[in-house]
This record gives structure tokens, C-alpha cells and sequence, in this order.
């Protein structure tokens, strides 16, 4: 495995746990989120990133439609145990996300290399 296949491998570990904290009420969303790593470039963590996001903007439907919340819930679990083994999510849920968000909002780095990505964000460059 390479050191960058390795790198992914631990993130994915890493953000599979984050989740798993999310799913049993341990953190809320958006602790898991902030805890993301930073400047993450695998499209797992990515997709991982956009399908926590949809698991919170979707808290109203999920209070109405008990159905629907079992389905996503069964569908972050799924994203989690994946994760969680450090394996790359399958194509058509990674695919999902890529459609609509060609760039997380993943936090950067702190160091002036992530300094500069946020501010080229920033101005859309």
C-alpha cells in the first residue's frame, strides 16, 4: 500500500469512528464534521463528509417520516462499517456526491498551505 493509500486508509478509519459516534448520539453532526481531517483529498472522507450533511439538513423530514429516517440511518451505518475497515465506499455513493459538490467544505489545515486554499476558496478561484 502506498503512503498515500495509507494516509486514506487511517482517515477513513478515523471519519468511519466519527460517525459511528454521530449514529449512537455520542456527538452531535456538526462535532463530527468540525473533527473531519483537514485538507482530507480522498473521495470517500468526501462523500462521507456531503452524506453527514444531508443526515442533518434532512432533521425535519427525519422527525416527520419514521421510514425514511430508519433508510438513512441504515444508509450511514452502512458509510460508517465501511469507513471503519478503512475501505473505499462503493462508486455509486461516492458518484452521488461528486455530481453536486465537485469541492467539500472539509476545513484546511492551519499551516499557510491550508491558509491559502481557504482564501482561494474563499474568492472561488
Amino acid at each position: 500500500m502506498s503512503a498515500v493509500g495509507n494516509n486514506y486508509y487511517k482517515e477513513r478509519e478515523f471519519v468511519g469512528r466519527l460517525i459511528c459516534s454521530v449514529l449512537a448520539n455520542r456527538i452531535s453532526v456538526r462535532e463530527a464534521l468540525l473533527g473531519f481531517p483537514k485538507d482530507c483529498g480522498d473521495k470517500t472522507v468526501k462523500a462521507a463528509w456531503y452524506a453527514l450533511c444531508h443526515l442533518e439538513a434532512d432533521e425535519d423530514l427525519r422527525k416527520k417520516d419514521e421510514l425514511y429516517r430508519q433508510e438513512q440511518d441504515e444508509y450511514i451505518d452502512f458509510i460508517a462499517k465501511t469507513l471503519s475497515e478503512g475501505k473505499e465506499l462503493p462508486e455509486n455513493i461516492v458518484s452521488v456526491y461528486e455530481q453536486y459538490h465537485n469541492e467539500p467544505l472539509i476545513p484546511h489545515k492551519t499551516t499557510w498551505e491550508g491558509k491559502i486554499k481557504k482564501l482561494l476558496k474563499f474568492l472561488n478561484i
